[in-house]
C-alpha cells in the first residue's frame, strides 16, 4: 500500500469497502466484525489508527507488534473467526504517524465472528444472524459467484485420497506452523474446518464441494466435477513448433503442485543467491508463485486447459480466468481478488502459497534477482503470466559484478575465520562477533556455510558450542 493510496483512502472516507478504527493501543472486537462483514460482501480496506472522520491519530509504535500478533491469532481461532482467515496487518505511515492496514478479500463461504454473521451496508457492519432471509441471500450470492463451492452430495470418502494425502497435509501444515490445529484433528475435522464439506441452502444438499474433490479427489472423480481439468507442461527450446518435452498433469491439486514444480526444476537453471546470509533458490520461489497461481486462481468450470510453457528466454503460464478487470496488472497498485478462496486458504495452510496479494510482490522481487527482468501479469478471460529468464547484456553484467562482490566479501570473512583457527585451534560465535564486527546472526550463517562446505565442525552443546578445523 503506497502513501498515495493511503491518502486516497483517507480522502474518500468510510464506505462500503473502507473502514477506519482508532485502536491506538489494542484491537477491539469491532475490528473482527468488520473483517467478517467485508469477507461477506465485496472485501475492503481496514485502517487502524484513524478516527471515523478520517483524522489520523496513529497507533502506538510500542503496541504495533502485539496488535499484529493478536490480529493473526484471532483470525486463526475458530471460536472467534470461522472459517479461519490468513490475513496480516501491514505498517504504513502518514504525516509521521504509524497506522496499520489490512486488505480483506471477499470469501466464498459465509464468514462469522464469535458465531455471529455480519454483512456490510454503506459504512456499517450489521448483524444478520437472526434474519433467515438475509443469510439465505448471502449464501445464494456466494454459491453463484464461486464455483468451488458447488456441492456434490453423492461424493463419498472413498472417492478421495484421504489415507494417502492427509498425513502429508498434516506434516506440511505443522512444518509451517508448529502448533497448527490440524495436527490433532481427524481427517473429516480438517475437511470441515477447511470449508471442504458444504451445504447448499437452496436445495438442502450437503456433501463434499468441488474444492474438496479438486484437492483430494481421485483422477476419475476430478474429471466428473471439472471435465476440462488438466495442466499441460511444455518445453519449447529446440523444437519451437511442437515441444522438446511434455507433461500432462491430471492429478489432484496437492500432487499436481509437486509434479509441475519438478517439471520447471528439470528444465530451468537454479543459481543460488545469498539473501540475508542464506542461500536461496530464487528459481524455486518463482516456480512456486507460477504453479500456485495456475492451480489456485483458475476457473475450474471451463474446459480450457492450464499451460506452463518453458521457452529459451521465458516461462509463460496461462489459465482460464473469471476476470474483474482487463489488461496488465500494476504490482504497485492493485487489489487482489481471490478466484477460489477455499482452495487458496488451503494452499496457504500447507505452505504451497503465500497470503493473498504477496504472490505478485514476490514474483517481481525474485524475477529481478533471477534475470534482472520484470514479470508481466495480464488479466483477461485468460490470465497470462510471463517470466523472463534471460537478462539483457547490461543487466547480466551488473548482476555478475554484484555477485562477485558479495562472494568476495563472504570469502574474506571465511579466510579470517580460518586464520583465527590456525592460531587459536577453536573459536566461538562471540569471539567472531567481536573480531569481525558483524551481528551474531551473520556470524552463525558464515559458520553454517563453512560447516556444510567441510572446512570446520561444531563441538559442544548449544550454549558452550565452539568450532574447530575439520580434520
Amino acid at each position: 500500500m503506497t502513501s498515495e493510496q493511503i491518502k486516497k483512502l483517507l480522502a474518500e472516507g468510510e464506505g462500503l469497502t473502507v473502514e477506519f478504527k482508532e485502536c491506538v493501543n489494542e484491537l477491539n472486537n469491532t475490528v473482527f466484525e468488520t473483517v467478517c462483514s467485508f469477507s461477506n460482501r465485496y472485501g475492503g480496506h481496514l485502517l487502524l489508527g484513524v478516527r471515523d472522520d478520517g483524522e489520523v491519530v496513529g497507533v502506538n509504535p510500542k503496541a504495533v507488534q502485539s496488535m499484529k500478533k493478536n490480529f493473526a491469532n484471532m483470525l486463526n481461532n475458530p471460536q472467534k473467526t470461522s472459517p479461519s482467515l490468513f490475513l496480516s496487518l501491514d505498517e504504513v505511515a502518514h504525516d509521521g504517524k504509524h497506522m496499520l492496514h489490512a486488505y480483506i478479500p471477499v470469501s466464498s463461504q459465509i464468514q462469522s465472528c464469535s458465531s455471529r454473521i455480519y454483512d456490510r451496508n454503506e459504512d456499517g457492519d450489521f448483524d444478520i444472524t437472526n434474519s433467515t432471509d438475509l443469510v439465505a441471500q448471502l449464501s445464494v450470492r456466494k454459491s453463484s459467484q464461486f464455483t468451488e463451492r458447488e456441492v456434490f452430495p453423492y461424493a463419498r470418502e472413498e472417492h478421495l485420497l484421504l489415507d494417502k494425502l492427509m498425513p502429508m497435509v498434516r506434516n506440511m501444515a505443522t512444518v509451517r506452523t508448529t502448533n497448527h490445529p490440524w495436527k490433532t484433528m481427524s481427517d473429516m475435522e480438517i475437511i470441515k474446518s477447511a470449508g471442504l464439506y458444504d451445504e447448499d441452502v437452496r436445495t438442502g444438499k450437503k456433501g463434499f464441494n468441488r474444492a474438496a474433490i479438486l484437492l483430494f479427489g481421485r483422477e476419475e472423480i476430478i474429471q466428473q466435477v471439472a471435465p476440462g481439468y488438466v495442466t499441460d507442461c511444455l518445453l519449447r527450446v529446440k523444437n519451437t513448433d511442437r515441444y522438446d518435452d511434455r507433461l500432462r498433469v491430471e492429478k489432484n491439486l496437492i500432487e499436481s503442485f509437486d509434479e509441475i514444480m519438478a517439471f520447471i526444476a528439470k528444465h530451468t537453471d537454479d543459481p543460488f543467491f545469498l539473501i540475508d546470509n542464506r542461500n536461496i533458490s530464487v528459481r524455486d520461489h518463482i516456480a512456486k508463485e507460477i504453479v500456485s497461481n495456475i492451480l489456485v486462481h483458475r476457473e475450474f468450470s471451463s474446459t480450457f486447459p492450464a499451460r506452463v510453457i518453458i521457452e529459451r528466454d521465458r516461462i509463460v503460464a496461462e489459465n482460464w480466468n473469471r476476470a474483474l478487470r482487463h489488461g496488465r496488472i500494476d504490482p504497485a497498485n492493485f487489489e487482489p481478488y481471490p478466484k477460489n478462496p477455499i482452495i487458496a486458504r488451503f494452499f496457504v495452510n500447507i505452505g504451497n502459497a503465500d497470503t493473498l496479494g504477496s504472490g505478485v510482490r514476490n514474483l517481481v522481487k525474485y524475477t529481478k534477482l533471477y534475470s534482472g527482468g520484470v514479470p508481466e501479469l495480464i488479466e483477461g478471460d485468460i490470465f497470462k503470466t510471463i517470466i523472463p529468464l534471460a537478462a539483457s547484456e547490461k543487466q547480466a553484467k551488473n548482476k555478475r559484478i554484484a555477485s562477485e562482490k558479495q562472494a568476495k566479501r563472504i570469502s574474506e570473512k571465511k579466510q579470517a575465520v580460518l586464520a583465527y583457527l590456525e592460531e587459536h585451534s577453536q573459536v566461538t560465535v562471540s569471539d567472531l562477533t567481536e573480531m569481525l564486527g558483524l551481528s551474531e546472526g551473520r556470524i552463525r550463517a558464515i559458520l553454517l556455510e563453512m560447516t556444510k562446505d567441510g572446512f570446520i565442525e561444531k563441538e559442544g552443546k548449544t550454549k558452550s558450542a565452539y568450532y574447530v578445523l575439520k580434520k
